[in-house]
């Protein structure tokens, strides 16, 4: 097994998977596109992670390596088939390439929040084994507003609908972080851009309660993760 993992930020990596991967001895190649870094062939790869990063999905302006990007998940999902998962920014590209619409948020969703599977979700193959509501952390502005044609909602919470979704058979978006660990919450608080946006929606100097609350439920993430990974591989090895 070789997985390709896109990263649009230093610190937004698969987290608590790479221990995952490492006791499975699974070899994986990071690509740092904001540091342009080219997108090697995905012939050589078995499966495509993309994670997060603080660019929205139509910022092709600033960032015109996501061109290249999307034609790569575009390549990856609609043409390969490949098993994908895409996790938050990531979840917004797999939406939008799959030819659903991503949009601003009324009110950017943060903090560690309770994900409700929907009935679809229950039953999915990487979600099977779930809590039918289980907290994570969510720490985003934009959210897929129009799902795909065709795909599932998978998980939903209040304030954004599609916290999850399925593209075909082997495709997947996760718009909350699955991948935290321990460290995941403060060192993305001592981002400036990150930090702002957490204190603009839970008030200022909220990010000791967000490192407190994220601790509280750790070993619950950690255990879905598990899960989570579990079942994507069983996934890529069919």
């Amino acid at each position: 097994m070789r997985m390709l993992v896109f990263q649009h930020h230093v610190l937004e990596h698969p987290g608590i998977f790479r221990d995952f991967l490492a006791e499975d001895g699974v070899q994986w190649d990071a690509v740092q596109l904001q540091d342009g870094e080219a997108i090697p062939a995905l012939g050589d790869y078995d499966a495509l992670w993309v994670m997060g990063g603080p660019m929205d999905v139509w910022e092709e302006d600033r960032y015109p390596w996501l061109i290249e990007e999307k034609a790569a998940i575009r390549e990856a999902v609609l043409e390969r088939k490949m098993p994908f998962l895409g996790v938050c920014l990531g979840h917004q590209l797999l939406g939008e390439v799959a030819g659903g619409r991503c949009g601003k948020m009324p009110v950017s969703e943060v903090g560690v929040i309770d994900i409700s599977l929907t009935p679809p979700g229950a039953i999915d193959p990487l979600l099977m084994g779930f809590d039918p509501v289980h907290k994570a952390v969510q720490w985003h502005g934009v959210h897929v507003a129009e799902a795909p044609e065709g795909s599932h909602i998978l998980a939903s919470t209040d304030d954004c609908l599609v916290q999850a979704l399925r593209v075909g058979d082997r495709a997947w978006g996760i718009q909350y972080h699955v991948e935290v660990t321990r460290n995941t919450v403060p060192e993305w608080g001592d981002i400036p851009a990150y930090k702002e946006a957490v204190e603009k929606v839970m008030g200022k100097g909220a990010m000791p309660g967000f490192i407190e609350d994220s601790d509280a439920s750790i070993d619950d993430f950690n255990r879905h993760a598990r899960i989570l990974f579990r079942n994507f591989m069983e996934i890529a090895a069919s």
